[in-house]
């Protein structure tokens, strides 16, 4: 099933107190944003991938591309505010495509047969996100207190890639934007237009880099898949 992909790509990553582009940073060598890049380059599927960017930034990240051998890249439109205008921004930009994806920039360790899995649900359902079953226990806390504790069974955690019938996200996203919501994430915006959002089981491997604990983690799952192996975690 192909499809196009969307990175938005113009956050600051405050949280890793990096004083720089959280994108820029290296895992093992190379800068975050082209671990995530390669995934989609050498994914036979994905016919376009689009980069939301800072107008600064724009100039580095196509001397990146080039000296990586990136060579899918559509285009890269400024990015807005916050995601979800970067997200729209990309999707107004594009025409002629059947499934779209989304995806967090700064997680570089997705796999094919999980974004091959998004895609065809996508096509049949209209709209899949990518998530894990949640391990901890779970409770409802308001000022410090806790007020109950609520069944886990029932509760993922929410990753990327999101992906969806073209069509789909850009009228959700439109209507968004007419009336001014701003969602957490793309999926929000589909369900709001009370629309069914499939889920399509990921794995804990798929972490977003956001601390530089995550680097850490970072580095040992490239090291473990250098290996050949899956960390289990």
């Amino acid at each position: 099933m192909q499809y196009e992909v969307v990175l938005p790509a113009a956050g600051s990553g405050k949280r890793m107190g990096a004083g720089q582009n959280k994108l820029f940073l290296q895992l093992m060598g190379k800068p975050i944003l082209i671990h995530t890049l390669e995934v989609f380059e050498q994914d036979t599927n994905c016919t376009g991938i689009w980069l939301a960017v800072k107008p600064s930034e724009r100039i580095y990240i196509r001397e990146l591309l080039k000296k990586y051998g990136i060579t899918k890249v559509s285009g890269m439109p400024d990015g807005g505010a916050e995601r979800q205008h970067s997200v729209h921004a990309c999707i107004k930009a594009m025409n002629d495509v059947s499934i779209v994806l989304v995806h967090d920039a700064a997680r570089p360790f997705i796999t094919h047969p999980i974004i091959k899995e998004l895609a065809k649900t996508a096509f049949v359902n209209g709209a899949a996100v990518a998530g894990v079953r949640a391990k901890d226990t779970m409770k409802k806390v308001v000022d410090g207190r806790v007020q109950e504790t609520i069944d886990r069974d029932s509760l993922w955690m929410v990753q990327t890639p999101q992906a969806f019938r073209f069509d789909l996200l850009a009228q959700a996203e439109d209507v968004a934007e007419k009336i001014g919501f701003l969602g957490t994430d793309e999926a929000m915006l589909v369900e709001r237009l009370g629309h069914t959002v499939h889920m399509v089981e990921s794995t804990y491997e798929n972490v977003k880099m956001t601390t530089q604990e995550d680097l850490v983690f970072g580095e040992a799952i490239l090291q473990h898949r250098q290996q050949g192996g899956q960390m289990n975690v």
